[in-house]
């Protein structure tokens, strides 16, 4: 048994998946009738995100089920301690994450999200799990929040905020992730540009595409 298959943890992610499979932005007439050449071009943008993603403050967003077990194995694994989050959203993947500290033995998540209404949703659900002791949510623009006070060693990170910014993140944190330091990548096709960069022989990471389009990179020494 582990913490995410027991109360209240087991319960509340059934809950919060359901509704996140009952919920999609498809369901919004501008979405849903939007050109598929102009999704592609608002998901990659790096100065339209913030009118795209606010058109979807309401959906959770969320990472997908294996994606979230994935998550928590890499940090139940590695034994993180120190964690940080780009794109909170309604906290699903943030409570796999603080769950895994939970039972490494405590620690830190620091998760930056810009929608003040998802912030309200994500705390709820993170207390509901009773995991809000462990995570730090920062509320605005990740370029700003994610800039300051961060932990000095970081033991693994999760992008899944605007796609287009996944390289600005990396550089404000890539020179904390501690060598064997996983980096999980979700939506990943979105930004070409990051996935170079990971990708790439001489970049410092070792890498590889998990469950349709989430990238895993391990940070090398």
């Amino acid at each position: 048994m582990t913490i995410l298959s027991s109360a209240p943890l087991a319960s509340l992610l059934d809950r919060l998946f359901e509704e996140a499979d009952a919920n999609s932005p498809m369901a919004v007439p501008s979405i849903a009738a939007m050109p598929r050449d102009e999704h592609e071009r608002l998901m990659r943008s790096k100065t339209d995100y913030a009118e795209f993603y606010g058109r979807l403050k309401d959906f959770p967003l969320a990472v997908s089920r294996s994606t979230g077990r994935l998550l928590y194995m890499l940090a139940r694994g590695c034994g993180a301690r120190s964690i940080v989050e780009f794109g909170t959203s309604f906290g699903i993947s943030t409570i796999h994450l603080a769950a895994a500290l939970r039972e490494n033995g405590g620690g830190r998540l620091i998760t930056s999200e810009f929608e003040s209404s998802k912030v309200t949703r994500a705390r709820g659900n993170l207390e509901a799990a009773g995991l809000m002791d462990l995570v730090e949510i920062r509320e605005g623009d990740a370029l700003q929040t994610l800039a300051t006070n961060l932990p000095e060693t970081i033991d693994l990170v999760l992008l899944d905020g605007a796609k287009a910014l996944y390289p600005e993140i990396l550089d404000l944190l890539e020179s904390r992730l501690r060598p064997g330091a996983f980096v999980v990548a979700d939506n990943a096709d979105y930004s070409p540009d990051y996935l170079a960069r990971v990708r790439s022989v001489d970049g410092g990471y070792m890498s590889l595409p998990f469950d349709e389009d989430v990238e895993m990179s391990m940070r090398l020494g």
